[in-house]
């Protein structure tokens, strides 16, 4: 018998009638259903044309049949490539000039779109709601069974594009065995079981809400609520039917802002998880003072799925992502793959069969990310403490070089958000004719808060080393962020490029 992602959730879910999803408004859906649904539509797939190996191109909003969309490209052995739906047309071009899918699967009111850069005969369309579309009218007919392809572990189950802020984006090429054996990891540091039920309000294009948070639920056969997007309404009224929720820093900060977050509804939570940015301490603190429970804080990528886990049992320190998970081996080295002593800043790097194979035809790029031992240079900067817990300290391309030092913006940032009135900060470097990068930070102040750049700058008077001070300070009402709530500091970078010109 075939052992793949899609065998082992089969094997993981004998009970049909046993409660999958909950969509609001709509009548919860059973494994069964999913089963039957994903079987019709993997018909529909083949029908036009997808054998094993072959790309399936999605861009749709996400519902419950989105998600059977990838069940059933797991059933057929295609090659899921799920899309961001804020990408514009150009950049889906560059996406299917690149992968070569054989269908694409988007919105109706999208198709338009997708036809002016790939053939309309080879366009299927999934509505908003997920009720129809030529996708779901070709699925009403087909059979609601399906023979899955008899795939491997190494067989490849997903490319997910990189968010190409360095350069052209690459396909992380993600295998069946790199999803299952992540998501058995999360289940038994997590201690997921049947008994839970996830409050599910992420996006279902990127790691964290497809493979993370679905395919931990599909293996370890719990259920989801499942919230087409964030709404601090619906998360408020669906917390105390959930025992787990997922979410990244913004979900937290928004829910912190709701007078109707307490302990009485979050009493059912056994487990708050973030990802995808980094957490702020004081939103840890003020998340435990309010609720009574302590955020896990976990660290992963598109290329890895997740490293490292703060403790389920034990301490989850504020500020760190933990320990790494049950099979992966992580490192601090320098730049030539070295390990660094104890306590010093160095690139982290990590192996396990989590890890990706590599870049959807970009040979070099491959070849340049890994160690001649297999371990991958994920690009992170971190440290990692006494007591093992490893810190992020920031992106290798993050770090700011003036007049010759290096200086980790995150160790900036920390100081400046510890700051009275400060909300968040961002700190980049900028090209500056003296000292080669300047030092300079975007802050958003509290609400109420009346604060100046002098302000801030006679604040940290003092507190750094003169080269890591910044040089300007600039008062933001928001920062910019994408989809996952990640701050994106290329786009400042490239809006202030010429602020010491």
């Amino acid at each position: 018998m075939a052992d793949n992602l899609f065998s082992r959730i089969v094997q993981a879910n004998p009970d049909p009638e046993r409660n999958f999803i909950s969509p609001p408004g709509r009548t919860p859906l059973s494994y069964g259903d999913a089963f039957a649904l994903g079987a019709r539509i993997a018909h529909v797939l083949t029908r036009h044309g997808t054998q094993p190996g072959d790309r399936v191109a999605v861009q749709v909003e996400k519902s419950p049949e989105a998600l059977f969309l990838y069940l059933a490209c797991l059933q057929v052995g295609a090659i899921y490539l799920p899309l961001n739906t804020d990408y514009t047309a150009g950049e889906l071009g560059y996406f299917a000039s690149d992968a070569e899918p054989k269908v694409f699967i988007c919105s109706p009111k999208a198709q338009e779109k997708i036809a002016s850069f790939f053939p309309a005969d080879r366009i299927l369309t999934l509505s908003d709601d997920g009720k129809t579309g030529t996708l779901m009218e070709e699925a009403q007919s087909a059979p609601a069974q399906f023979s899955a392809a008899p795939l491997g572990m190494n067989d490849l189950a997903a490319i997910l594009y990189t968010s190409g802020t360095t350069g052209r984006s690459k396909g992380a090429m993600l295998s069946h065995g790199n999803l299952f054996s992540n998501a058995a990891s999360l289940i038994e540091a997590w201690q997921y079981s049947r008994n839970d039920v996830l409050l599910h309000a992420l996006p279902i294009f990127h790691t964290h809400g497809l493979f993370v948070a679905t395919n931990t639920t599909l293996l370890s056969s719990a259920s989801m609520i499942f919230l087409p997007k964030f709404n601090p309404d619906a998360m408020i009224a669906n917390l105390p039917g959930a025992s787990v929720m997922m979410g990244v820093p913004t979900f937290y900060t928004r829910l912190l802002s709701d007078a109707r977050l307490d302990k009485e509804t979050t009493r059912n939570i056994r487990l708050f998880i973030s990802g995808s940015a980094p957490l702020l301490a004081e939103t840890h603190s003020e998340w435990q003072a309010r609720t009574g429970h302590a955020i896990l804080e976990r660290y992963g990528m598109t290329e890895t799925n997740m490293n490292t886990s703060n403790p389920y049992d034990g301490i989850r320190r504020p500020g760190s992502v933990g320990f790494p998970l049950p099979g992966v081996e992580l490192r601090l080295a320098d730049a030539d793959g070295n390990r660094v002593a104890p306590g010093e800043i160095g690139m982290i790097e990590v192996r396990g069969p989590n890890v990706f194979s590599g870049y959807w035809r970009m040979a070099e790029k491959t070849t340049a990310a890994f160690r001649a031992d297999g371990f991958f240079i994920t690009g992170d900067l971190g440290t990692i403490d006494a007591d093992g817990y490893v810190h992020i300290v920031g992106r290798g391309n993050d770090m700011i070089i003036t007049g010759g030092f290096n200086v980790y913006p995150k160790e900036v940032e920390s100081l400046i958000d510890s700051l009275p009135g400060i909300e968040e900060s961002a700190v980049v470097g900028l090209p500056h004719k003296d000292f080669g990068e300047g030092v300079t930070a975007f802050v958003i102040a509290k609400p109420g808060t009346s604060l100046t750049e002098a302000d801030i700058m006679a604040m940290l008077n003092g507190q750094l080393a003169k080269f890591k001070l910044p040089k300007r300070v600039i008062i933001l009402p928001e920062l910019p962020r994408n989809t996952m709530g990640k701050v994106q500091k290329s786009l400042m970078r490239k809006e202030y490029g010429a602020l010491y010109a």
